[in-house]
């Protein structure tokens, strides 16, 4: 929460660091006198005072970025490939200081944070492909002595806000890619973990991207909503909670912007009778539990067909829940670290006890989880249902932490309808023997993103990644060629040259016959 520096903190918040924004190439500190919080989920302790943008501060980053347009949209595309280039160099030569940034913002272990910033750095390396990318199409005469091609020509100022739970990846679904097809960007990524968006654009300048292509500030909602409203900007991205994504898609889209905005998730597991019990729980455990749940693709539904299934779906993740080990990112072999705030683990805790008042069975509790040496963390254990409902809260709404629910379906069919039947359409997975019953599923769940034995189907880089539903408002997905497709706008020229054409008027369209 934003508060007004004053004197009087704690030792630990005296030695914080200040955070600055990143306007024109320079760190530029807030001048706001509003200022967040950001903590060390790890020890609950506040490693960072972040200036929250005032709307002149954001304008600040805009008319930058508006400012240095015409010479980027100009340059060359393979010119801005070879800074790309060099800033995914840059970004894998320091990839562990990227992944240290994240675990010690976010909280998750190390090896999530090193994951998290390759697959960044995947999208980058395909954002370097952007010559080829651009091409575009042409006929010869597709009328009399009459050409006809398109092209795909840059925005103009992009935005991107960017969630807590991937600071370093998300960014760069949006920023290399705009850039790439001669777009200028302001990113402002999230208060809670902003450092990593701060660290990448320093980088960035590093491999020559020009001053004013890439700004970056901090803020809540009054830059976000100054990003939203301002007429300079063109397009917005967006990953986030889905009250949120609807609040950005209807803001943006009424001030004019192109608008994609990734809402929330509520992704189940289909397991069949048939699965292979040992590969289903381990699919569950990691994508259940890894990250702590704060992912948008974690699966926190399993459907379990018939009850022999279920039964026995649940006797085995059982002991694996209750001996998870949690701890602090840099502790030697933890599988899964705090929730990123106090606020949002009690937010997680609250859902699990409503679960419990709603009647379904809780198996492993993890509510009182408490690491030592670390009693003021913001952990919390696993959570395991059995027995859910689809009227419960715990399955209809997005809880964001580690709580996986098994819900029990009487057959295939009943589990399909469970999955369509849902608001949410981001990713969803069926694992089986079956090649019949997993043609079927992939055919007709109507889902964005769907596995087949895998548990996190996440699009690579040179796929686009985006759900359905109430998980995605816009027409495009994030990054690869839809990405391309959203940051650029497509112009056809027809053309004829006066050595071929002949005297008089022609009163009609161009045609083919």
């Amino acid at each position: 929460m934003a508060k007004v520096m004053k004197t009087g903190h704690s030792a630990d918040e005296r030695a914080a660091k200040h955070l600055y924004h990143f306007i024109d190439g320079e760190r530029i500190s807030g001048e706001s006198n509003r200022f967040g919080d950001v903590f060390n989920p790890a020890t609950g302790g506040v490693s960072a005072h972040a200036p929250y943008a005032s709307a002149h501060e954001v304008r600040r980053a805009i008319a930058s970025a508006k400012a240095a347009f015409p010479a980027w949209s100009a340059t060359p595309a393979a010119q801005r490939a070879r800074i790309l280039f060099r800033f995914r160099d840059l970004v894998e030569a320091h990839s562990g200081e990227l992944a240290e940034i994240v675990s010690r913002e976010h909280g998750k272990t190390l090896d999530d944070a090193r994951g998290s910033v390759q697959r960044g750095a995947e999208i980058v390396e395909f954002a370097c492909g952007i010559p080829q990318l651009l091409k575009g199409e042409i006929n010869e005469n597709v009328a009399n002595e009459v050409d006809s091609y398109n092209i795909r020509q840059p925005l103009g100022v992009c935005a991107g806000i960017t969630p807590f739970n991937f600071p370093a990846m998300v960014p760069m679904w949006m920023f290399p890619i705009a850039i790439a097809c001669g777009n200028t960007f302001v990113l402002k990524p999230s208060e809670r973990d902003p450092s990593c968006g701060l660290r990448l654009a320093e980088l960035a300048i590093e491999a020559g991207l020009p001053k004013g292509v890439l700004n970056v500030v901090i803020g809540d909602k009054e830059a976000v909503d100054a990003l939203l409203e301002d007429p300079d900007v063109a397009a917005v991205s967006f990953v986030g909670s889905t009250p949120v994504a609807e609040y950005v898609y209807n803001t943006a889209s009424a001030n004019g912007k192109r608008v994609q905005a990734l809402g929330g998730a509520k992704n189940h597991l289909v397991v069949m009778p048939d699965a292979d019990m040992n590969q289903t729980v381990d699919a569950l455990m990691g994508s259940a539990y890894g990250s702590a749940g704060e992912r948008c693709m974690a699966i926190s539904v399993a459907v379990a067909v018939g009850d022999e299934t279920a039964d026995e779906l649940v006797s085995r993740l059982k002991p694996r829940v209750e001996s998870l080990k949690i701890g602090a990112y840099d502790q030697e072999g933890v599988e899964m670290g705090p929730l990123v705030t106090g606020a949002h683990r009690d937010k997680v805790r609250g859902y699990v006890d409503v679960g419990v008042e709603e009647g379904a069975e809780l198996v492993v509790d993890g509510r009182n989880e408490a690491v030592p040496d670390h009693e003021q963390g913001f952990f919390l254990g696993g959570c395991l249902f059995d027995k859910v409902k689809p009227d419960m809260r715990i399955y209809k709404e997005e809880i964001f932490g580690p709580v996986l629910s098994v819900v029990r379906a009487k057959d295939y069919e009943e589990a399909l309808q469970l999955v369509n039947d849902h608001e949410y359409g981001n990713g969803a997975a069926i694992f089986t023997r079956d090649g019949d019953a997993a043609r079927n599923f992939t055919s007709r769940v109507q889902i964005g993103m769907v596995g087949v034995n895998v548990p996190i189907p996440v699009p690579t880089a040179y796929y686009s990644f985006g759900g359905w539903k109430r998980s995605l408002f816009g027409d495009h997905h994030m990054h690869g060629p839809e990405g391309v497709r959203f940051f650029t706008r497509q112009k056809t020229i027809t053309s004829r040259w006066p050595s071929g054409i002949r005297e008089g008027a022609d009163f009609s369209i161009p045609r083919t016959r």
